[in-house]
């Protein structure tokens, strides 16, 4: 081996290990703090070994935010809104790919503005029309108001632009409906951009935190981000507590993850292809 392709080589593994290490590092003292109790947390040097304060952290978890519930009201909402937003993202795509229509175009355009506009101008609008429609403190007011994801539809645009027009053309000419076309002929090779797309819509919603703490008011009804929020007081908070939902809540997403992360990079690639 060259003396530059060695260097080359340890500059490459001294680059991945210093990133590996950066996001190693703060998940590893996040699980060891959620066993510490608030006070050896703060201690220095910091605790680096588990501890044996996880079991009453949940239970301070479980009797303040009645943790179950907001765990259980977090699966329900991105799990509904993962299937619902992804069928309209991908519905939405594949019109905008694979359809000729007039203003075709700029209505694509104008979607895309989506990605660029702040959260916070749209917070008292979608909350008035949620209190006219009577939803506050109900699922579907979490769920609904992003459901037509601007990044959604642009990823699957973008995957299914890749596919052949005469693919379809044949599919069509055999006597194949659209409905039929959709589900049969353009659903299974976009299985790696349906994969990345439910990865980004669960994380997404998993950790959506600014519109469920605008429309939810009942604790009972509560995801995780907003109950750990509610958790930090004036003068006193418990942030052993606070660290074990964090890592609680942590799971769910490595888990989505792992099942899905074989898909994951080539779907994302898949939507950098250009029409």
């Amino acid at each position: 081996m060259r003396p530059a392709q060695r260097r080359n080589g340890i500059l490459l593994t001294s680059s991945l290990a210093i990133t590996l290490a950066a996001v190693v590092i703060p998940l590893y003292w996040l699980i060891v703090a959620s066993t510490h109790s608030s006070n050896e947390i703060f201690n220095s040097p910091p605790p680096l070994l588990p501890g044996g304060h996880l079991p009453e952290n949940l239970d301070t978890l479980q009797r303040t935010a009645s943790f179950g519930r907001v765990v259980l009201n977090s699966t329900l909402i991105a799990a509904i809104y993962t299937l619902c937003a992804g069928a309209v993202c991908t519905l939405a795509g594949y019109g905008f790919a694979k359809y000729r229509f007039k203003g075709r175009e700029a209505l694509f355009g104008l979607l895309m503005l989506g990605l660029v506009i702040p959260v916070q101008v749209t917070l008292i609008p979608l909350f008035k029309l949620m209190a006219q429609l009577e939803w506050l403190n109900t699922y579907q007011a979490v769920i609904m108001p992003n459901l037509a994801l601007p990044f959604g539809i642009f990823l699957m645009r973008q995957s299914m632009a890749a596919l052949p027009d005469e693919l379809l053309d044949s599919a069509r000419m055999d006597g194949c409906g659209e409905l039929r076309l959709f589900w049969k002929v353009v659903l299974p090779p976009m299985k790696p951009a349906l994969a990345a797309l439910a990865i980004f819509l669960f994380l997404y919603q998993w950790n959506d935190f600014i519109w469920p703490l605008v429309v939810l008011r009942d604790s009972q009804s509560f995801t995780i981000p907003v109950a750990l929020a509610a958790l930090q007081g004036l003068n006193d908070t418990d942030y052993g507590a606070i660290l074990t939902g964090t890592a609680v809540a942590a799971v769910p997403m490595a888990v989505v993850f792992l099942v899905l992360q074989r898909h994951f990079v080539s779907g994302l690639l898949a939507g950098a292809v250009k029409e």
